[in-house]
């Protein structure tokens, strides 16, 4: 499973906002493989949450506060 996350982790397309930008702020304290792993177990906390209640939040905007 995390060989597949890291793969998943490696295929984040340079457009992917904040996944990238998590990668690079990771990887400027810690390291570049280190940061490949963090950006892993985030891609794998949205699929268990995306799987949990049916939609993924990150990809839906935030709705405006009133």
């Amino acid at each position: 499973m995390r060989w597949a996350a890291v793969e998943a982790a490696h295929g984040v397309p340079h457009t992917a906002g904040w996944l990238t930008s998590t990668r690079a702020r990771v990887a400027e304290r810690r390291g570049r493989n280190i940061a490949t792993v963090a950006v892993a177990r985030k891609l794998l906390t949205l699929v268990y949450y995306g799987l949990r209640d049916g939609h993924i939040r990150a990809l839906h905007p935030a709705k405006a506060a009133a």
